[in-house]
């Protein structure tokens, strides 16, 4: 599948609007392992974990996590455009980083907060990201509707510090979460080796 993903092909690409680095946000669930997935990522720049999508101001996690907030756990990432596309970063996300058919969960992580979605700066980035969900849907990837939803990007919120980089502070705490989440599994059993750890 991650072949039939990578042959699919769009018009244009946010990278060729040139200058400077560029941000996406993205949410697919406990911001922990989206992190952690991006930051291997050549092009990368940085990425921060934190919330989008919400209408409280500078929320916290513990707000957040009553999901009343409206704010899904989400990452923001910049990139340089020319070593990686924002086409490039929307493949890693669907296809390695989270699964695009659970809604508002990912594995035993539920409500609302853990939803997944793509929060766009721009019309370019709007129009990639539907037009690349249409296509995965073209394709039948999933064997289940993308639930993702897509929507503009208000504000980003960076968490609290404590889960910036989390799987490189709590290792151990990281490791036994992915496994007990029932996240990796479900992850292989889309992608196999292809998932991330």
């Amino acid at each position: 599948m991650i072949a039939l993903i990578a042959s699919l092909t769009i018009a244009a690409s946010s990278a060729a609007a040139g200058g400077g680095d560029q941000t996406a946000v993205l949410a697919g669930g406990c911001f922990w392992g989206v992190e952690a997935v991006f930051e291997h990522v050549k092009g990368v720049v940085r990425v921060t974990s934190g919330f989008a999508g919400g209408t409280v101001r500078s929320p916290s996690y513990t707000m957040v996590s009553t999901g009343a907030t409206g704010h899904a756990e989400s990452v923001e990432i910049v990139f340089d455009p020319s070593k990686i596309t924002y086409r490039k970063i929307l493949e890693i996300f669907f296809s390695v980083a989270h699964d695009p058919t659970q809604l508002n969960r990912q594995g035993p992580d539920e409500g609302p907060e853990y939803r997944s979605a793509v929060f766009y700066s721009d019309t370019s980035q709007k129009r990639e990201a539907e037009a690349y969900v249409q296509e995965l849907t073209r394709a039948k990837v999933f064997g289940r509707p993308i639930v993702t939803q897509i929507a503009p990007l208000q504000k980003f919120y960076p968490a609290e510090d404590y889960h910036q980089d989390f799987y490189l502070k709590n290792p151990v705490r990281y490791q036994l979460y992915r496994k007990g989440c029932g996240r990796d599994a479900r992850l292989h059993e889309l992608w196999g080796d292809k998932a991330s750890h």
